[in-house]
């Protein structure tokens, strides 16, 4: 487990693509490249909120999974909401430059971090949107992969690598009965819609959960799997 006086904390990131109409006439024909068909068109939309050349975030979780307190920042129109806590989690509303300045700010303080496929979307990600705000890092989010600084989860439940399927987080949930936040009908792919709609605060408490997830499969992980 936790060795004392060593802090750790997992954060989680939202993101919403842009409509494919909003690009140039240029961009539109480089991501329309491949697809041929219509349903590989919808596909290339569906897909524009992985990538931080056509996404942005629209919020940011952390969570100390020993303390049980955190934060999440979410863009939310201005003066739309209030500053609001619940359950240990204090809930900020701002802009996309905004979010990203409170989450350096709060991850140069912790030892470690933690993550669930954080190497290979969330800190690449943040790590763009970033640059595109010219705000400066202030810690490595991709240290050695294989030392203890970055504990990505599904690096560790696939022993990196090692199993043949990479299963996402609502599987592994669902294999340790830890309760998902997918479980209430809500997935990465409706956080546009969501976005869009002006569900702001609704994607901000679906990201509190995806925190809440993390930390049991966390001391799932620290409690049954990992050799002492």
């Amino acid at each position: 487990m936790q060795h004392k006086g060593v802090s750790r904390v997992i954060f989680d990131i939202e993101t919403a693509g842009a409509d494919l109409e909003s690009f140039d006439p240029e961009v539109q024909d480089y991501l329309l490249k491949l697809a041929k068909t219509e349903d590989e068109i919808q596909l290339v939309k569906e897909s524009l909120s992985f990538y931080p050349n056509t996404a942005e975030i629209v919020a940011i979780g952390m969570l100390n999974p020993d303390t049980e307190k955190g934060v999440v920042y979410y863009q939310s129109p201005e003066d739309a909401e209030e500053p609001d806590e619940k359950d240990g989690i204090a809930y900020r509303p701002t802009t996309e430059k905004g979010i990203i300045e409170g989450f350096w700010d709060v991850i140069k303080k912790y030892d470690k971090f933690v993550t669930f496929n954080g190497r290979g979307f969330d800190c690449p990600f943040i790590m763009i949107r970033s640059a595109v705000h010219n705000i400066k890092p202030t810690r490595d989010l991709l240290p050695n992969r294989y030392g203890n600084e970055h504990i990505d989860l599904l690096d560790k439940l696939t022993f990196y690598g090692a199993a043949r399927r990479r299963f996402s987080m609502d599987m592994w949930c669902r294999t340790f009965g830890i309760k998902s936040p997918k479980s209430e009908g809500v997935t990465g792919y409706d956080v546009k819609d969501m976005f869009k709609a002006g569900r702001c605060k609704e994607i901000a408490v679906y990201c509190a959960g995806d925190l809440w997830a993390t930390r049991e499969l966390l001391f799932k992980w620290e409690g049954y799997i990992k050799y002492p």
